[in-house]
């Protein structure tokens, strides 16, 4: 019986694939690099076959249909085979499942036993043939020959297999041609045989070898940005083993130090226990202030690790704009927005740029009725979908509320195609702001690192 939990997917896959129906776009744009070069690359060997199908069925159309029906029926047989070895070898290669070795095996002998039928049509045709017979006959048989090589050898582990693979299919052009053509005609025919197979044969090494690399570059760009987050985890421990490896043990003596005087009834056990208590508030003290300074990063912190991170994950980053002279409150405010905004970036869409813009807006005439206002930009591309998030997202509600404790505001939506935008604004007393990037060593120190 069919529940109703699988009567709740099936809505939910049709609507799903409704959606990609009505908007293919959105399908590829989710897709990661890596994911769109491997599905460009299957597009591009699933169409090898139908290309051979075209073009043999087209030049058999000379061929009486009663010697070009087993051709084309070893055709049919030989493009569905390598539809299916392409989809397995490319998975394979992925390594989401063993080789195909069974289906190689296959392909490759019917490639190789349709080419035999071309290679017999041809020995029976009529004495004195016209010459469109004999060019459609070898045509086909090349074409057997060729596609065998450049889709088998997908599934084929090394080059020497791949060599071995070619030298086979050129000899069997040379031998069907001294067999029935003169030796100029049954050399140019090996040299076609040769350089079809090859050329397929090198083309489909080349995609293999890119997509491979591809997959590499990828988990390598995935191992940077773990490896970021690894290092700020190890510099958070180092900090808390600074703070509590020697308060722990002056502890651990104390107490030992008191448990002894207390077995002796000495007094000075509560001595020893006060200032057991003692440390260990100042511990406590300590690891508040730790955890806050990590929770509370000034936003010059925060900009350069967003960069880092960003430029780990393999995404361009341009910062501009320095926090030099704002507010501690201001800057922890925004501090907070940068780490919000980079978090997205990384988890929705696929950005190849970032930009990160601090700048401070003067006060006006009247710098009571319109104070300064610092205004933090983050604007990022690999967005196909991108919808106004003005609303939802429990992360933009929760920077919403931080900015709302300095009465400052936040926008976030589309900013023109594939595009996403996030707008904070804090106001700062004008007695209390210095302009982002004023002359100075500490802020054209500032400005350098950042950019």
């Amino acid at each position: 019986m069919t529940g109703t939990g699988d009567h709740e997917d099936a809505a939910t896959y049709g609507a799903t694939a409704q959606a990609a129906i009505r908007r293919p776009g959105r399908w590829w744009g989710r897709k990661g690099t890596a994911a769109k070069v491997e599905s460009y690359t299957r597009i591009s060997f699933h169409l090898f076959p139908v290309a051979q199908l075209v073009t043999a069925l087209l030049s058999l159309t000379p061929v009486p249909a009663r010697s070009a029906l087993p051709v084309a029926g070893a055709l049919l047989v030989h493009v569905v085979l390598g539809l299916r070895l392409t989809g397995q070898a490319l998975d394979w290669v992925a390594g989401r499942r063993a080789r195909p070795r069974r289906l190689l095996f296959a392909y490759m002998a019917c490639g190789f036993a349709g080419a035999a039928i071309a290679a017999l049509v041809l020995v029976k045709l009529p004495d004195d043939p016209p010459a469109t017979y004999y060019t459609a006959c070898v045509g086909t048989y090349v074409l057997f020959l060729a596609f065998s090589c450049g889709l088998g050898v997908l599934a084929l582990r090394t080059h020497r297999q791949s060599l071995v693979a070619v030298a086979v299919a050129t000899f069997g052009g040379w031998l069907l041609g001294s067999a029935l053509l003169p030796a100029p005609a049954a050399a140019a025919l090996a040299l076609s045989t040769l350089l079809s197979a090859g050329g397929l044969t090198l083309a489909s090494r080349f995609s293999i070898w890119l997509l491979q690399a591809v997959y590499e570059l990828d988990e390598a760009r995935h191992t940077r940005a773990r490896l970021a987050v690894a290092e700020e985890r190890l510099r958070f421990g180092r900090d808390l083993h600074d703070v509590l490896g020697r308060n722990l043990s002056v502890i651990a003596l104390k107490s030992e130090l008191a448990v002894q005087l207390a077995r002796r009834e000495r007094p000075e056990a509560v001595e020893q226990m006060a200032e057991v208590q003692r440390i260990a508030q100042e511990s406590q003290r300590e690891v508040r202030e730790v955890v806050r300074g990590y929770r509370e990063a000034d936003l010059y912190t925060e900009l350069l690790g967003a960069r880092g991170v960003l430029s780990a994950a393999g995404i361009t980053c341009t910062v501009t704009g320095t926090p030099t002279g704002l507010p501690r409150p201001v800057q922890a405010a925004l501090a907070w927005v940068v780490r919000e905004a980079v978090t997205n970036v990384l988890r929705h869409g696929n950005a190849a740029h970032c930009r990160i813009a601090l700048t401070v807006v003067p006060a006006g005439p009247r710098a009571e009725s319109r104070p300064a206002v610092a205004e933090l930009t983050v604007e990022n591309d690999g967005v196909p979908s991108a919808s106004d998030g003005s609303t939802g997202g429990h992360g933009l509600a929760g920077l919403r509320e931080r900015l709302a404790a300095e009465q400052g505001t936040l926008e976030a939506g589309p900013a023109g195609k594939s595009a996403f935008r996030l707008v904070a604004r804090v106001p700062v007393p004008a007695d209390e702001v210095a302009e982002a990037g004023v002359p100075g060593e500490t802020a054209e120190r500032a400005r350098q690192e950042l950019e």
